[in-house]
């Protein structure tokens, strides 16, 4: 699929705007340092214009990603996010288990399941595994510690056991010295019940209840919102972007993302270096 050109309507539809626009965070608002797992924490000005002028139009603007959720508020402060006195941001975290207002943080939805099963697998088969789980609201408890950089908040060395020992609303597995690809066929390896997982650009695993994602948990936003997927539009470049991106009104992929989202994708704009989400907005807002 080629990157859009001039589309200022949707195919069939005179004159469609988005009611609602979902942002997945890194690769797609924040570019990827290379040669690293992790993004930059600063947003380029044309890509806070771009969200700024959607949100200064009247359409909700929903942050949505697989980040715990103490660390996307960060990035709503960074966009000016929501005006003083405003509505309360919509941020859907943990890739849909998490649905959230902010400021100040208020959990308002949360998916959980019972991870136990599912981990004694993957370590019967990669033993040296890094494992964590997010400690709301806080940080991440883990088996040893992440590259740097890879996981922000505060971290606490847990036993395994400990830390699946009550339902999670996500479990992370990463391996430094594995690929995506081992990873994409572990997942196909641990046939999986009752769990969905999504691997990441680097060997990166989560593991989430079935039948969450941020599809879903963009769903329960449009629920409250009183709107619908036709009037979504949705920007990301992960393979925990295809269901968001497939259920959206226009779900469009970044230029960075792997093939099998853009091939999903209504649309394929701009790598994030060429500022392709700033792009998108543009032609709506």
């Amino acid at each position: 699929m080629s990157t859009t050109e001039s589309t200022t309507a949707r195919p069939g539809e005179a004159a469609w705007q988005p009611k609602l626009v979902a942002l997945d965070i890194d690769g797609t608002l924040l570019r990827w340092i290379e040669g690293t797992g992790t993004t930059s924490e600063a947003l380029s000005d044309k890509v806070r214009d771009a969200v700024r002028r959607a949100y200064d139009s009247g359409a909700h603007v929903v942050l949505s990603s697989g980040r715990s959720a103490h660390s996307m508020t960060g990035i709503a402060d960074l966009l000016g996010l929501p005006d003083e006195g405003a509505e309360r941001l919509w941020i859907v975290a943990s890739n849909g288990a998490v649905v959230l207002r902010y400021p100040p943080v208020d959990v308002v939805h949360e998916e959980t399941f019972d991870a136990r099963a599912a981990v004694e697998n993957i370590l019967e088969r990669r033993p040296n595994v890094l494992v964590a789980v997010e400690n709301r609201g806080l940080g991440y408890r883990f088996n040893r510690p992440f590259p740097e950089g890879e996981l922000d908040g505060a971290h606490l060395i847990a036993p395994i056991d400990e830390m699946v020992a009550e339902p999670v609303s996500r479990v992370i597995i990463r391996d430094p010295d594995a690929t995506p690809e081992d990873f994409l066929a572990l997942g196909r390896e641990l046939g999986l019940h009752g769990i969905d997982y999504v691997v990441g650009y680097t060997a990166w695993l989560d593991l989430t209840p079935v039948g969450v994602s941020k599809a879903s948990g963009l769903s329960y936003v449009c629920d409250q919102l009183d709107l619908e997927p036709a009037d979504v539009l949705a920007i990301g470049d992960g393979r925990n972007d295809v269901e968001m991106l497939e259920w959206a009104g226009r779900g469009v992929a970044m230029g960075n993302a792997p093939d099998v989202v853009q091939a999903v994708a209504d649309a394929v704009t701009a790598h994030v270096a060429d500022d392709g989400a700033a792009l998108e907005l543009s032609r709506w807002f």
